[in-house]
């Protein structure tokens, strides 16, 4: 049975439609200008009708399975299922669950959860219980010592859809100033040291940097080619940074921290991805470049929700609105282009014969509001 959709602002990949969306079995079927005599239509009110948003990387399944310090929510189905809903109602239909292959300092708990989350999530993906797309981002910390064994047994999941490769060694990337990691630690953690102990610290993970890191990242990209999955980099800092990441693959260049590796990872070919809190705050939380400013300048790709799901959606809006850039071109930083480069070809965007993954979207005092959530023709929301 044909759904119609009408009374609405259609975004395309290059315009807005006022009028008449239609989709059946599954697929969009028609996209016209004005209403329609469909008897049974869907008056939309003129609210906007978007793709389904496609999020490349977020963490907020961890959220879920650890809602408060020290407390790990018992059952890791529970946990997805929420999780599920909570991606949904942001209208998202296609979602990357970014999960961490190896710790860089949360007390081994990543790594002793990893297999049961995958489970959980391949699990509750193949009976039909999740609403969203679920595929895998697998982020590998490359200083772990056990990446490539979290790595190596799981590199032909079938739900993996992007390989990253992290460093987060304090003084360079992400943490350049090792005070700044200091301070973030002690008010994100409560982690506190001494002077002498936090020189110690340092010293452990900069040689974990030197004697692992080159390996591992040359094993990872090396599986990963063979496999054909797409293959990103992560808080480059630098040139080099963005040069390296080239020379072994990758493809794209997700949360550059600076100006000077944004420019450098256009120049090269490859895809920025920045996150959609970054646009929402107006500024980094971390003291790094703003996506904003990245955007003004066209070297803004696509959009990840990163921790906030919600912030996904509300991104495109901020940037219509406070930029602006055109609604089709800010919708497409987390639809098409994000599609494009997953290798999704079957959705993404509002055209006749892809998939009928659509969202009603109401702005309300300039903030948009999901109205409804259809992922392949039905109704999720």
């Amino acid at each position: 049975m044909a759904t119609t959709l009408t009374n609405a602002l259609i975004v395309t990949s290059d315009e807005l439609v006022p009028g008449t969306l239609t989709f059946e079995r599954a697929l969009i079927k028609s996209i016209d200008r004005g209403g329609t005599t469909v008897r049974d239509a869907i008056d939309c009110e003129g609210d906007y009708l978007i793709p389904g948003l496609i999020d490349i990387h977020t963490d907020n399944v961890e959220k879920h399975i650890f809602p408060r310090p020290g407390i790990r929510w018992p059952s890791l189905f529970n946990a997805i299922i929420a999780h599920d809903r909570e991606i949904v109602c942001a209208g998202i239909t296609t979602v990357l669950d970014a999960l961490s292959l190896g710790d860089f300092d949360s007390a081994g708990r990543r790594r002793e959860i990893l297999p049961e989350v995958v489970g959980a999530i391949t699990w509750a993906e193949s009976n039909g219980s999740l609403r969203a797309d679920h595929r895998l981002h697998f982020r590998c910390e490359v200083t772990d010592e056990a990446v490539m064994e979290l790595f190596e047994p799981r590199a032909d999941h079938p739900l993996l859809r992007l390989v990253s490769l992290m460093d987060h060694t304090p003084g360079q990337r992400q943490t350049r100033d090792p005070a700044v990691f200091r301070k973030y630690r002690e008010n994100r953690d409560g982690r506190t040291w001494s002077d002498a102990e936090f020189e110690a610290y340092l010293a452990e993970k900069r040689a974990l940097h030197a004697t692992r890191g080159a390996t591992a990242r040359r094993d990872i990209q090396h599986i990963a080619a063979e496999r054909g999955v797409p293959l990103a980099s992560h808080d480059d800092a630098t040139k080099e940074h963005v040069e390296e990441a080239a020379a072994e693959g990758s493809t794209i260049s997700e949360f550059p921290t600076t100006l000077e590796a944004a420019e450098r990872a256009h120049a090269l070919g490859l895809k920025t991805v920045m996150g959609s809190p970054n646009v929402v705050l107006g500024a980094s939380q971390s003291g790094n470049v703003s996506a904003q400013d990245l955007a003004r300048r066209g070297l803004l790709d696509a959009l990840a929700s990163d921790y906030v799901p919600a912030s996904l959606l509300e991104a495109t809006f901020v940037l219509n609105a406070k930029l602006g850039i055109g609604l089709p071109a800010a919708v497409a930083l987390a639809g098409s282009t994000v599609a494009a480069m997953l290798g999704l070809s079957d959705r993404g965007s509002l055209a006749v014969g892809l998939r009928a993954d659509v969202v009603q979207v109401r702005l309300v005092s300039g903030c948009p509001v999901v109205r409804s959530v259809w992922n392949r023709g039905e109704r999720i929301c």
